[in-house]
């Protein structure tokens, strides 16, 4: 069984990336297996890789004793002595023993211990390199396709890149040479699985760190990005040196550091946004290239209503709302796109409400209208100080308009829980119907179950 193993286990290590202490362990560990199922658990025996001799020695523990009452535990003195002529009674003394009479069942075992551990080594190792590199991008070759996903060859090991993670309408086959953003690592009994992705946003974001030097030496920073796989992203940035153009630098000179960008991302076309720290100003920014009239801002709700030109509506909302939807996310604002004509059309009758409810002028309503105060609750909220500030009218006017406010508030909701009650009662009595229906229905059935029954039958 024992051949020089300082040779394998050489060439173990350096093929599976694994330390040597770790691969001796194993063997070690192996061998004493094989050995307790060999000789008996009961047994004291220790395993030892003889480093010079290129082999690993069993070792059989034993006490030295005068009497000996358990021969498989305890060694006389006598027979001690010769094994290490300095023991005394009371020393426990290790005999080599014969590896060879292992046998057919316990090599097996030890093979098999040995290729687990092995196994565990590697994906540690697999794993404590790669975890460092999540969120990163790697190239691999594809190495075969499987029934939901792509398996990539990365050198040491293999990643998963699963279909619904590839950019829509993009196959690939053996042998391809791919790039990909590593998503996730994780270890678990099987081993380390590396997830691969082409349609994570920051993969987006790390192919511009690659094309763009100014990045890459933070000059310029990418605050965020969205992205609808294969057919539109949007990616804001910002540098803190105003010589410095972020735009410019991530398109290249004509184009050539943001084409480099489509081409990998298989035609995706890419809006480049300045960053700003006004959320209206980078909402507006974040719909290039339509152009907006008008912003409202509801902080409480983080909402917007933005308002465009008629003839910049469809522009602004893009195709099946694709752009509005990425301006969306990339901002982190839910954005409400409207018309003028349907905003004049909608806010006639919020306004017409608070000149009816508040008593105040049409300009009043229209200043709390562009405040997005237009209910009752809303306003009701404020203290006279803060809806001062907003309308620049006395203290003692907020004030009795907010009162106003409160009232209407109560009776909105008051005719909101009336209408919700008829509601409950309707289909109450519609659920008390249908189930009298049924019952009905089901006499009828068993009426006619019964006449069936009672019917002569011919012959």
């Amino acid at each position: 069984m024992y051949f020089d193993l300082n040779y394998v286990i050489e060439q173990v290590g350096k093929e599976k990336g694994i330390p040597k202490e770790i691969i001796v362990e194993t063997l070690e560990e192996a061998v004493l297996s094989a050995s307790k199922k060999k000789f008996g658990n009961h047994l004291e025996l220790e395993a030892r890789y003889n480093e010079g001799m290129g082999e690993i020695e069993i070792f059989r523990f034993k006490t030295v004793t005068e009497k000996v009452e358990d021969a498989d535990l305890e060694i006389l003195l006598e027979e001690a002595i010769k094994v290490d002529p300095e023991c005394i009674v009371g020393d426990s003394i290790g005999i080599k023993m014969d590896a060879s009479q292992l046998g057919r069942i316990a090599a097996q075992t030890a093979k098999q211990v040995i290729m687990q551990k092995v196994r565990n080594a590697e994906s540690d190792v697999i794993y404590n390199e790669y975890k460092d590199r999540k969120g990163t991008i790697v190239t691999g070759i594809i190495q075969r396709v499987e029934k939901n996903h792509y398996v990539v060859n990365l050198g040491k090991t293999e990643a998963v890149l699963p279909f619904k993670e590839s950019i829509p309408n993009e196959t690939f086959k053996r042998r391809d040479r791919v790039k990909a953003y590593v998503l996730d690592v994780d270890k678990d009994q099987k081993g380390c699985t590396i997830l691969l992705s082409r349609t994570h946003p920051n993969f987006l974001v790390r192919l511009f760190e690659v094309e763009v030097p100014e990045m890459q030496e933070g000059i310029i920073k990418v605050i965020g990005a969205a992205r609808e796989p294969g057919e539109r992203a949007k990616i804001s940035v910002y540098s803190g040196d105003t010589s410095i153009d972020p735009i410019g630098a991530c398109v290249g000179v004509k184009g050539s550091r943001v084409q480099a960008v489509v081409q990998e991302l298989r035609g995706e076309k890419i809006d480049i946004i300045p960053w700003s720290k006004d959320s209206a100003k980078f909402a507006c920014n974040a719909l290039a290239p339509a152009r907006v009239s008008k912003v409202y801002i509801n902080e409480e709700d983080t909402s917007m209503e933005i308002v465009v030109n008629d003839d910049q509506l469809s522009l602004a909302i893009g195709k099946k709302g694709q752009n509005v939807r990425l301006a969306s996310r990339l901002t982190g604002w839910k954005i409400d796109i409207k018309s003028e004509a349907e905003v004049e059309k909608t806010s006639r009758k919020v306004i017409d409400d608070l000149m009816e409810n508040l008593k105040v002028n049409e300009i009043m309503a229209r200043v709390l209208f562009d405040e997005y105060l237009r209910e009752g609750r809303d306003i009701g909220r404020l203290t006279p100080e803060e809806m001062a500030k907003v309308t620049r009218i006395s203290v003692e006017d907020c004030s009795a308009i907010i009162e106003k406010a409160k009232v209407w508030a109560e009776t909105s909701e008051k005719q909101a829980a009336e209408l919700a009650a008829l509601e409950a009662q309707a289909k109450e009595a519609q659920a008390q119907e249908a189930e009298e229906k049924a019952k009905e229905e089901a006499e009828e059935a068993g009426q006619t179950s019964a006449t069936t029954e009672q019917a002569p039958t011919e012959g």
